[in-house]
């Protein structure tokens, strides 16, 4: 997910920095105007801390919403809002919209940012629009496709990825596998002296029979709750299996284990 989010960002942000040649050609008053906003400047507004700190904050930040998840939908949302001349951010919109969810969080992570140098033209500090795309990816969306009929391939045959056409999901519903989850969690006695609380992002395997395997996490908080967050998939229920063709088919899930004081 970093991967595919920071060239994106990159480019985004740095295209700005070129103004457009027939700007070049005007006659600008010394000082640019108090309240207006530009696209293009001399030198554009840069996140403190630099582009790949603030391309790290983003990924290491995003909570990829749990519908989504469930939906199996991912995209690039791409944010517009304002740099002001005090480093602080305004105007946050989604430019690209992919979906409700996706597109809350990524206002969400644009809101809780650091604050930019702002930009300048013409020798005076100027607001800046400035757009960002926000990549949501799901790891390992869909699992190994089977051969007709749902038999094992056969050797010597590519295994083919597919995007399931019913997805996995809890047998219940998402609310009641949650509450399930809340209703059995054992608070580690480690984290709860330490005060740590969070979510521990729990990567797992949906078999055909809708039995949990391969269960591991793949965003950590230690001091107890990962391992307890280990135990809790383990012994949730089954799931109602995803599906292709008719056929029941295993599927790669990603869910956030929430621990809270």
């Amino acid at each position: 997910m970093k991967h595919a989010f920071r060239p994106l960002l990159l480019a985004g942000v740095l295209a700005m920095a070129a103004p457009a040649v027939a700007q070049q050609k005007l006659k600008y008053p010394k000082q640019p105007a108090a309240n207006e906003i530009y696209d293009a400047v001399a030198q554009p507004a840069v996140p403190l801390g630099g582009l790949e700190a603030y391309a790290q904050y983003l990924a290491d930040k995003q909570q990829y919403p749990t519908a989504a998840l469930q939906a199996g939908v991912q995209g690039t949302v791409t944010v517009t809002f304002v740099v002001e001349k005090t480093g602080s951010i305004s105007n946050v919109a989604v430019a690209q919209p992919v979906n409700p969810a996706l597109d809350a969080e990524a206002i969400r992570l644009i809101k809780g940012g650091p604050r930019w140098t702002p930009a300048q033209h013409r020798g005076g500090v100027v607001r800046q629009r400035v757009s960002v795309p926000i990549s949501f990816q799901i790891p390992g969306e869909a699992g190994a496709a089977t051969a007709a009929g749902g038999a094992p391939a056969p050797a010597g045959v590519t295994t083919q990825v597919v995007a399931p056409d019913s997805p996995a999901r809890p047998v219940g519903g998402t609310d009641a596998f949650f509450e399930w989850i809340q209703q059995n969690q054992k608070y580690p006695a480690l984290a709860r002296q330490r005060k740590v609380q969070g979510r521990v992002m729990m990567e797992f395997v949906v078999e055909k029979d809708g039995s949990l395997t391969e269960i591991k996490p793949v965003k950590r908080l230690g001091s107890g709750l990962d391992e307890e967050a280990i135990r809790l998939i383990k012994a949730a229920p089954k799931w109602q299996p995803a599906s292709y063709k008719g056929q029941p088919l295993k599927q790669k899930m990603v869910l956030p284990v929430v621990f809270t004081l």
